[in-house]
């Protein structure tokens, strides 16, 4: 009766916003900013109010296990978000998703912020928006059904391909292929850092499918886990330690060629366009817990006295806290803005890499002033301050280097370096007798 009731409550708080929310998503998908001058409107704010509340019952209360394990329970975890309808809010509704505008993904991500670590929100958005768009976007109707829905249903785990050891933010350097070999492909190469990589049910892999042009040669590929020749080893990581990362192996892995995600040789076009939401979702994950890294300092700062009188009073600590609160605030309007626009069809590619580019700077600045004013309590483990110190370093590496993001950035701006052109040689040819008497001459 217990575990029905359950079933019940949860079906009733996924359908309240899910149905609110498709009711509002002519307006939303045109117009994302509120009459009140609030972003979210009230289907949102339930989205974010029924995802704390699981949050505060299935996830917060054994943070602290986790990471001292250094894994989750990530079926577990994911098939709670999956039943209560939020591994596929933007997800086509065939395929058990909800059909949402992309307003609500990011809602539900700056909710997803709450939790007590980096490490499991992480893993959850490569659930949603690293590993599956381009799949719900250009996969075929059996890549959709076998592994689009089950992803959303919360029944399989998946992570994303693409990294390698000598091919990070330089995507087009990736050196794993698979070859046709009838209606198979061939896999054999590496990919280094992954996500979810060992738990993983599925990975959507980036591999090149023919020689040529870099940019022209890749396709996005749905390779179950289980396929043999698949091997992999966990990656101890500095931060986001209940998240397990994974190196792995493909020797001569057999796929059928049907698992080809859209049309062959798109991959590295169809990988850019993940990006996007990628960077954009990694950006919003950001606003929580800066927001908690703030206003946890300001309460042990308030209790905490030096020389008779609490830290707080400092000029220099409350005037700092002042202005990296309004960091963060420029950088949620930022977010927002790039969200309403990417709903309306914009390229944003711009906007989400400034958004990405400040999120990374902020998240390894805001962590460090902050464990400055907890003092010797800053360098233990049992601190969220500290453990975000940790975990949001990886901000300005993962996704895309802060480098890679100015470089788009100059790029779209149109403040790149134009390459200059080096004057054609002449082997052997001898200087005009002119030019050897002006040598000489001078």
């Amino acid at each position: 009766m217990a575990a029905a009731l359950a079933r019940f409550n949860k079906s009733v708080l996924f359908s309240s916003w899910q149905l609110m929310g498709r009711r509002t998503l002519a307006t939303t998908t045109t117009r994302c900013w509120q009459a009140n001058g609030e972003f979210y409107s009230e289907e949102h704010k339930e989205l974010q109010r029924s995802l704390k509340k699981l949050i505060d019952s299935e996830i917060n209360p054994f943070v602290d296990e986790w990471e001292k394990d250094h894994r989750f329970p990530m079926h577990e975890v994911f098939k709670k978000l999956g039943d209560a309808g939020f591994l596929g809010i933007s997800k086509p509704v065939e395929y058990g998703g909800s059909g949402l505008d992309y307003s609500y993904t990011v809602a539900f991500a700056e909710a997803l912020g709450s939790v007590n670590c980096g490490a499991v929100p992480m893993a959850i958005t490569v659930q949603t928006d690293m590993a599956t768009p381009a799949l719900a976007k250009f996969g075929s109707d059996y890549l959709k059904e076998t592994f689009l829905r089950p992803t959303i249903a919360g029944d399989v785990v998946v992570c994303l391909g693409v990294s390698e050891p000598g091919a990070g933010s330089d995507v087009a350097g990736i050196r794993t292929t698979a070859k046709r070999s009838g209606d198979d492909l061939i896999i054999n190469g590496q990919k280094m850092w992954i996500t979810n990589g060992i738990q993983a049910d599925w990975m959507c892999l980036l591999a090149n499918t023919s020689d040529g042009q870099q940019h022209l040669n890749k396709s996005l590929i749905c390779l179950p886990m289980n396929t043999p020749g698949i091997h992999h080893t966990k990656i101890e990581k500095i931060g986001m330690h209940s998240s397990e990362t994974a190196q792995i192996f493909f020797e001569d892995v057999r796929v059928p060629a049907k698992n080809i995600i859209g049309e062959e040789g798109l991959g590295f076009t169809y990988q850019m366009l993940q990006f996007q939401e990628e960077r954009l979702i990694g950006s919003v994950l950001c606003l929580a817990p800066l927001d908690k890294c703030i206003s946890s300092t300001v309460e042990y700062a308030s209790q905490r006295k030096v020389f008779g009188q609490p830290v707080l009073n400092n000029q220099t600590v409350h005037y700092t806290l002042a202005e990296l609160q309004t960091e963060i605030e420029c950088l949620r309007a930022l977010c927002y803005m790039a969200t309403g626009l990417y709903v309306a069809g914009n390229d944003v590619t711009k906007l989400v890499s400034m958004m990405k580019l400040k999120a990374g700077r902020l998240a390894r600045r805001i962590p460090d002033a902050c464990l400055q004013y907890w003092g010797g309590m800053g360098f233990t483990q049992d601190n969220y301050v500290s453990r975000l110190y940790r975990d949001l370093r990886l901000m300005s590496i993962g996704a895309g280097a802060d480098e890679v993001m100015m470089a788009i950035i100059c790029k779209y701006s149109n403040t790149l370096p134009k390459a200059v052109k080096k004057p054609r040689e002449t082997a052997n040819k001898p200087e005009p007798a002119v030019s050897q008497q002006r040598t000489a001459s001078v």
